[in-house]
């Protein structure tokens, strides 16, 4: 043990910066012995609050991580020998057999995060019940956040979680890598769900006092560190570098509302982390196995790199994007991008091919309006302007679709 701490602030400054950088590393390592995720963070829940007990008496010790581990243990010892089924009891104490040795050094607790990254995002589980879980699990965010991001009630979203581990354990999902032959296809779900973290950040900017985009480069970062070398996780990654560079020019000052990625000040994105994600990008695509993340790394670079957008480039990347992934979204963007380069009639043309499947989608109504205003049939513009904004959820884009709409009256 190290000196006795100065006090409960000190004991708090460490169990924050622990719960920071440790809850998913040290969360991970207990289900992996529990194989119970309620358990796991109950126990360790435990542990952390019998640390502000301990450590302002006797000192934080030399390894806090360790300390927190052999405590859970203990605790989750505790509550299996209380449980009345006797056997399912027994069986859990030979799992944990052996676990209450001496305190464990930080750097002997086993990395089992990769395993839980895709436990967590298994195609068995909904999609908005893994974002939920990843968030709870490696992000360390409370049920209450979380269901601030969702525009739950907190009982409401405390119910999908609980569902979401009793699935796990009654369908024996496996807390596990996947093997080499489902590796693709479980990858694309674990990232599809950091890059949904990163969109939900992107549009609604902090919420319950987390930034989630941050917190998707976070696990995107985790991810790359605990499977390097991979094309794709690097694509993904480079991919949210570029795109968060440019967070301080995404809303005017004086409005509120958002700027179009064209009229942004260059002068306010950040430029060392541009470098870097296309830096990263670069050394994806020399691995020579192009995937979608990369190519739609590729073209957030395209708008970033010259003074200005790269049309021409981004519309053949499209090209390339839709072959690997034939969806309605992609299509759209794809359209835009040739209105861009003067296809105004064919982009207008393909845009109304879209609309029965995405009747829905705010962005191909904020697109048609926006190509629509180019051509002259104002009336078209303003009604796509109404629908767009009627189906907007986030007020600096509704601000913004409100002052392109009552433009088309000035003109």
């Amino acid at each position: 043990m190290t000196s006795p701490a100065s006090g409960a602030v000190a004991v708090t400054k460490a169990l924050n910066t622990l719960a920071r950088d440790d809850r998913g590393r040290l969360i991970a390592a207990l289900i992996s012995r529990l194989r119970d995720f309620q358990l796991a963070e109950d126990v360790l829940q435990d542990a952390m609050l019998a640390a502000v007990t301990h450590w302002s008496r006797s000192g934080i010790p030399a390894s806090p991580q360790g300390w927190l581990l052999q405590v859970a243990y203990r605790k989750a010892l505790d509550r299996i020998r209380s449980r009345k089924t006797h056997d399912r009891a027994k069986e859990s104490l030979i799992v944990l057999s052996g676990e209450e040795a001496a305190e464990t050094d930080a750097e002997s607790i086993p990395d089992e995060r990769l395993r839980l990254i895709f436990t967590c995002c298994h195609p068995a589980l909904e999609k908005k019940s893994q974002v939920a879980l990843t968030l709870r699990t490696l992000g360390g965010l409370s049920t209450a956040q979380i269901a601030e991001i969702f525009l739950d009630q907190e009982t409401t979203l405390g119910q999908r979680l609980s569902r979401a581990k009793a699935k796990i354990a009654a369908s024996g999902i496996p807390y596990a890598v996947p093997d080499i032959d489902i590796w693709p296809e479980r990858l694309e779900s674990v990232l599809s769900v950091i890059y949904l973290i990163f969109t939900a950040g992107y549009n609604a900017g902090p919420v319950g006092g987390k930034d989630l985009a941050e917190e998707a480069i976070f696990l995107c970062r985790l991810l790359n560190r605990l499977h390097p070398a991979d094309a794709e996780i690097e694509g993904c990654l480079a991919l949210l570098m570029i795109s968060h560079a440019r967070r301080f020019a995404r809303l005017d000052p004086h409005t509120g509302a958002s700027v179009a990625l064209g009229d942004q000040d260059r002068g306010l994105w950040r430029r060392d982390e541009i470098v870097a994600g296309v830096a990263l990008l670069e050394q994806a695509l020399a691995r020579r196995s192009t995937g979608p993340y990369q190519l739609k790394a590729a073209i957030a670079a395209c708008h970033c790199e010259g003074e200005s957008a790269d049309w021409p480039q981004i519309a053949l990347l499209y090209n390339e994007l839709l072959q690997l992934e034939p969806t309605d979204v992609v299509r759209l963007n794809r359209a835009v991008a040739l209105a861009e380069i003067g296809a105004l009639d064919v982009a207008l043309a393909e845009i109304d091919r879209l609309e029965t499947a995405l009747e829905g989608y705010q962005p191909f109504h904020a697109a048609r309006a926006e190509l629509l205003s180019r051509t002259s049939n104002p009336a078209g513009a303003r009604c796509a302007y109404d629908r767009a904004i009627a189906l907007t959820q986030f007020e600096p884009d509704r601000t913004f679709l409100v002052a392109r709409r009552d433009q088309l009256a000035m003109r």
